[in-house]
This record gives C-alpha cells, sequence and structure tokens, in this order.
C-alpha cells in the first residue's frame, strides 16, 4: 500500500487515548517522529489536580531527547527545595527525624550528578501535561478534548475506534493502524483488550486534600517536598502516615490522610478538609483555601502483557501503585518513550512488526518492579510506629509516651533512638532509590545480549545507579566537549528517533559500515565518533565507562538504550558490515 493510498485508508496513523503523562509523552513522541497521530480525551482540559510530581532524573533524559527540559525546569521546583523530608508529629509540633532525600544529601549528590546530565525536579502533573500535549499539538499532533473513548475492534490491517463528542453528544469513528490506551488506572481500553493482571485493588483508602496557606515559616528553613506526620489514626488506609506536600513552595499544597477501606467513604466537604488541614499543620488559626478534594485507593496491581494485536496500553493503565517512591508519572512516560520510535518504524517500513513485542517484554518487568517497590516503601513505615510504640488506632497520649520514652536519658532512650535510626534508614528505599529509578535493564528481541559475564555489584541495585554499555542497559552519561568547547552528553549524541553507531577515533571501520547498511536497509544511521572535534572525550569520563575498546562499536537504539555491542573492531571492513547489518537485521525483524 502505498502512503497515498494508506492517508485515504486510514484516518490517522495511531490515536492515543488518554491525556496523562503516558498519552501526553506518547503523542509529543510520535510527532516528534513526523508519525500521524490523535490524542484524545474525555475530559474538557488537561490535569487539574497536580497528582504525580516527582520527576526523576530517567525522566527528565527523556524530556532532554524530546526538546522540551527547558520547558520542564522553567515550570518545576529544583532539587534544593526538595530534599529534606521531615518526620513530625504536626508541622509546629516536634521533630521525629529528617530523611536526606531525592539524591540531595552530601553523600548522594555526587553519585546523582555524576550518573546523568539532568537534575531531578517537582514537576506537579498540573504543569507536566500542559507541556506535553501543547508540544504535540505544535509539532503536528491533533489534540481532541471533550471527546470519550466508547470501544474499539481491531482486524489484520488496523483499529476502529468508536469515540463519543461531549460537546454535540453524537458518536463516530476513527480508523488508525494502531491504537494506546493510556487512560489511566480504570483504564476502558486495557479492560475491552482483556489484558491479564495480577495483584489487587483497592488495598487501602486515602483521600487528597488540596489547598492553598502561607507555610513559610513552617517550611523554609528545611524545604522539602514531602512532611510526614505522625498523628491518631496516621496508619489507618493511606500511605503510612499523614502527609503535608508541597505543590509550589510555600503556599500551594495537596494533603494526603487516609481513611478505612472496609467502612463506606468518608464525606470530605470544606469544613471537614479545612479541619484535617489545620490538625496535620498544627495551627488551629491557619488561613486556609482549600481548592478540591478527592478519594482514592492504595492499589498493588499490574499487567503481564501490555499489548494484543494493534493495540498497546502504557502508563496508568498497566501498573497501578500508591505514589510512594514517586514513580508513577515517571514510569508512564518511559513506556510510552519505549514504544514511540518502535511503532514509528514500524508504520515507516524500517522494521517489521515483531518489533513491537519487545515492548511488553522489556515494560512488563519495569512496570511489576515499581508496583512491588510502591508498596512496599509504603509498608516501611511500620518499623517506625513499631519502635514508638504506636499502632492501630493511637491516641494523642500513646503518641506522646512513645516520644517521650524516644527522648529518654536512659538506656531504654538510647536503644530507641538507635532503633528509629535504624528504621528512618529504611526509608531510603523510598526517598533515595536511585537504582530502582536508573538500573532498568531490557531482555528482548530488540536486544542482541553478548557473552559478558554476569552483572555483579557490591553496591545495593535499589540504592545505586549502576551504569554499563552491556546490550539492555541505557547508555551512560559522560561529558564531552564539542568543537566550540561547551559541554555535551554523551546522552546528547544519541536518541533524537533514531539508531547511532558509536565508536571511537580509530573505529573508521564502523563509519564504512553503518554507511552500507545505511543503504542496504533504508533506515537512517547516525555515526558518533568520540574523538572527533565535535564530541571529545576531554575529561576522560568516557573512557572510564565504555567497558569497550577505542576501535570497537555500541548500536544504541532511538531512546538510548544499548542494542548491540562489540569490544573491538572486526577483523576486516567486510565483516564489520556483515555483523552491524546482522545487529540492525535482528533487531528490526528484518
Amino acid at each position: 500500500m502505498t502512503s497515498t493510498d494508506a492517508h485515504h485508508t486510514y484516518d490517522t496513523d495511531v490515536l492515543v487515548v488518554g491525556s496523562g503523562p503516558a498519552g501526553g509523552s506518547a503523542a509529543l513522541a510520535l510527532a516528534t517522529y513526523g508519525i500521524r497521530t490523535l490524542l484524545v480525551t474525555k475530559y474538557g482540559w488537561l490535569a487539574n489536580t497536580p497528582r504525580a510530581h516527582i520527576t526523576n532524573q530517567r525522566t527528565m533524559e527523556v524530556l532532554r531527547d524530546l526538546g522540551v527540559e527547558s520547558e520542564a525546569l522553567t515550570f518545576g521546583s529544583p532539587s534544593h527545595l526538595m530534599g529534606d523530608t521531615v518526620l513530625c508529629t504536626s508541622l509546629t509540633g516536634q521533630e521525629i527525624g529528617r530523611i536526606r532525600s531525592w539524591g540531595t544529601g552530601p553523600a548522594s549528590a555526587t553519585e546523582y550528578a555524576s550518573k546523568s546530565p539532568c537534575e531531578m525536579i517537582d514537576l506537579p502533573q498540573t504543569y507536566l501535561e500542559p507541556i506535553l500535549v501543547s508540544n504535540a499539538a505544535s509539532r503536528g499532533a491533533k489534540v481532541r478534548f471533550d471527546t470519550e473513548f466508547i470501544g474499539f475492534t481491531q482486524d489484520a490491517d488496523g483499529v476502529t475506534a468508536f469515540l463519543r463528542d461531549r460537546v454535540r453528544g453524537d458518536e463516530f469513528t476513527v480508523r488508525a493502524r494502531y491504537l494506546i490506551g493510556a487512560d489511566g488506572g480504570r483504564s476502558t481500553v486495557a479492560e475491552q483488550l482483556g489484558l491479564p493482571f495480577d495483584g489487587r485493588m483497592a488495598k487501602a483508602g486515602s483521600m487528597n486534600i488540596v489547598f492553598k496557606a502561607d507555610l513559610t515559616r513552617y517550611c523554609a528553613h528545611r524545604p522539602s517536598v514531602l512532611y510526614w506526620v505522625l498523628r491518631p489514626g496516621a496508619e489507618t488506609g493511606g500511605i503510612g502516615m499523614g502527609l503535608v506536600r508541597m505543590v509550589r513552595p510555600w503556599n500551594e499544597w495537596l494533603l494526603v490522610w487516609g481513611y478505612d477501606i472496609e467502612q463506606p467513604p468518608p464525606e470530605v466537604d470544606e469544613k471537614a478538609a479545612r479541619q484535617i488541614v489545620r490538625d496535620l499543620v498544627g495551627d488551629p488559626d491557619l488561613p486556609v483555601e482549600i481548592t478540591s478534594t478527592s478519594l482514592w485507593t492504595v492499589n498493588h496491581s499490574y499487567a503481564t502483557v501490555y499489548s494484543s494485536g494493534r493495540v498497546f496500553c502504557a502508563g496508568d493503565a498497566v501498573h497501578r501503585h500508591p505514589p510512594s517512591n514517586g514513580l508513577g508519572s515517571n514510569t508512564s512516560v518511559q513506556d510510552s518513550y519505549n514504544l514511540a520510535w518502535k511503532l514509528a518504524m514500524v508504520i515507516r517500513g524500517e522494521a517489521g512488526e515483531a518489533l513491537l513485542d519487545s515492548y511488553t517484554a522489556e515494560r512488563a518487568p519495569v512496570g511489576r518492579q515499581i508496583v512491588e517497590r510502591a508498596n512496599l516503601s509504603r509498608d516501611q513505615f511500620g518499623p517506625i510506629f513499631e519502635v514508638l510504640g504506636v499502632g492501630g488506632g493511637s491516641d494523642e497520649q500513646a503518641i506522646a509516651e512513645g516520644l517521650a520514652v524516644l527522648g529518654a536519658q536512659t538506656p531504654e532512650g538510647s536503644k530507641k533512638r538507635r532503633l528509629l535510626e535504624e528504621a528512618i534508614q529504611l526509608k531510603n528505599y523510598e526517598f533515595n532509590a536511585h537504582g530502582v529509578e536508573m538500573n532498568q535493564r531490557y531482555a528482548s528481541s530488540a536486544v542482541l545480549s553478548d557473552d559478558g559475564p554476569a552483572e555483579v555489584s557490591e553496591q545495593d541495585s535499589e540504592l545505586v545507579a549502576r551504569p554499563t554499555t552491556r546490550p539492555g542497559a541505557k547508555l551512560p552519561h559522560a561529558w564531552l566537549v564539542d568543537a566550540h568547547g561547551e559541554r555535551l552528553s554523551t546522552l546528547d549524541v544519541v536518541g533524537d528517533g533514531t539508531f547511532t553507531v558509536l565508536t571511537g577515533l580509530s573505529g573508521g571501520v564502523w563509519d564504512t559500515a553503518a554507511t552500507a547498511c545505511q543503504a542496504e536497509l533504508g533506515v537512517p544511521l547516525r555515526v558518533v565518533r568520540i574523538g572527533h572535534d565535535n564530541c571529545r572525550d576531554m575529561y576522560g569520563e568516557w573512557s572510564r565507562v565504555s567497558e569497550i575498546a577505542e576501535d570497537g562499536v555500541l548500536l544504541v537504539r532511538p531512546d538510548g538504550y544499548v542494542a548491540w555491542r562489540r569490544a573491538t573492531a572486526s577483523e576486516s571492513a567486510q565483516s564489520a558490515q556483515d555483523e552491524l547489518l546482522g545487529a540492525l537485521r535482528r533487531v528490526l525483524d528484518r
């Protein structure tokens, strides 16, 4: 079928349902890659509450590659305002402890900064979504608000989606090559597709209260995104403790409190909401403006398969979990980033359809990991409660007595303080889980594993990022210097929707091989030779992390992941060409 025929047969190449972090980034990436994309959402506008917010380094790297990192930095709160996580009895009450978080502590700041050109920021969903969707539209994606997805049918050639215009009230169809269901934790697409799920929904009940109040005097001296509050009932439902979360420093906030999932959901009117806010802040006269209230449930559920036929799901549609570890929107953005380049190459005829099978193979294990991790982090408040001797239904007196023992100048007090320190250290697995964020490894048909020994490390893989050029890992960050003397990252010379052949100054044989492969396959290939004037290894960082000789080669995918590597040069120009061509054919299902 010619592309002209396709334009008549299909209304769009990809229909994206949902405008959250997964849907917005799918539309942005596809539009950036020149793919006809239609994004529909049943809502009249984008996020109306700042639900997701922690934006980790890997997501910032994705936004950098998609050309919107500077906008994210403009609207996000910088990392130096994020990290003094406080445990207290209220914002005016007793401090129980502080946890250096999100890599801002002196020990972890260097480790975080050395692993990425990007910094972690706090970017509430109310700011992230407009960045994604407006840039998608400016790059050619069509966006329809007030457009409800009703259902779909699919056949060998495409998907027919049934939609309802919520302004006019009429129903209509859209014919697309592929459909992406990015329609959230109650996904209609995932349900109709019959995706298999493990785990359980509705483990515990939570309420969000979004409010405005000037809390500068309680927070500016200990700047943080999260202030965890131990109040009577803190262990009921919820996410472990009461939470006062910064949305904008220091006057916009989101409070999280739990309720008993076995009881009817509470009625949270403005008066009740104001009372809960003042109670957790600890200021009975605080002027408070309530913006919104909502109820939600803590889930522990993940899909084991992310697609069927021509329909794919991404984001909360396939992984449903509490906000602990701040992994929700990050994983959603990264799902779509993984899928978009594969769809683009298949639609353009540069890859076979089996490439799309690698999406589930690569992302479903990540989805499972983050659901398990977030739920475990929620449970890891338990040891803190145990040390303080407070548990189910604790009252103010029990909490006061527990804190009194903790502060006592007695052997018991000394023991309690040591145990509390250990219990708080356990929370590093929630607030400094750099390895969970950066160590995602892919095993699929789009990765050609090499014969190197298995990865081993003395360090905790959940806490510490471990860069490697092994196939299936993300390309390590190292600073290079361009022709103008400006710094650029190794991540800046790959990506942009294109495969990259990455070698050193003496790897000219790979340059020649790439030219031949491009001609043979009709697939654009970028060649980067580190050591040339435009990317010199002036700090020696690349030679320390590359794990290959200067004449070795890495084949790097459009998403910055290593697909194949050869540690040294091939014996001849012809064998280099044959090896590179063979690797590309296998990865691209050609």
